[in-house]
C-alpha cells in the first residue's frame, strides 16, 4: 500500500470513530491532523510499516485524547467505565478491543454511533 492513501484512509476511519462518538469537533480534528503528520514521518522512515498507521493513528489520538476528554472510546460492553484497546499494538487490521474481556467490539472506524 502506498503511503498517502494509506493515512487518507487512517484519518477517515479514526474521524469515523470520533464522529460516532460525538466528539469530532475542530479541536479534535487538529489532533487526527498531528498524528497524521507524525506517522507520516513514521512511515517515510519504515516503509514496511505503512500497513500499521491505522492503528497507530487511533493510538495516537487516544492518547492525546485523554486530557482533554478521558478515556477514549468508552467499552459499551462493560458496566464500569474503562477505555477500548486497540488490538494489534503494531499490526494490520486493527480493531477497538475490551481489555478486560477480550471481546472485539469493532474494526477501527466501525465503532457503533453512540445512542442518548
Amino acid at each position: 500500500m502506498e503511503l498517502e492513501p494509506a493515512l487518507h484512509a487512517a484519518r477517515a476511519l479514526v474521524l469515523a470513530d470520533l464522529a460516532a462518538c460525538d466528539i469530532d469537533d475542530a479541536a479534535v480534528v487538529s489532533l487526527v491532523e498531528d498524528a497524521v503528520a507524525n506517522r507520516r514521518w513514521w512511515v517515510e522512515q519504515w516503509p514496511d510499516g505503512v500497513e500499521y498507521v491505522t492503528g497507530l493513528i487511533a493510538q495516537d489520538v487516544q492518547d492525546a485524547l485523554l486530557d482533554r476528554y478521558g478515556r477514549w472510546p468508552l467499552c459499551p460492553a462493560c458496566e464500569e467505565p474503562h477505555a477500548l484497546d486497540v488490538e494489534p499494538e503494531l499490526g494490520p487490521d486493527p480493531h477497538w478491543v475490551c481489555g478486560k474481556d477480550g471481546v472485539v467490539i469493532a474494526a477501527v472506524g466501525r465503532l457503533p454511533v453512540r445512542s442518548g
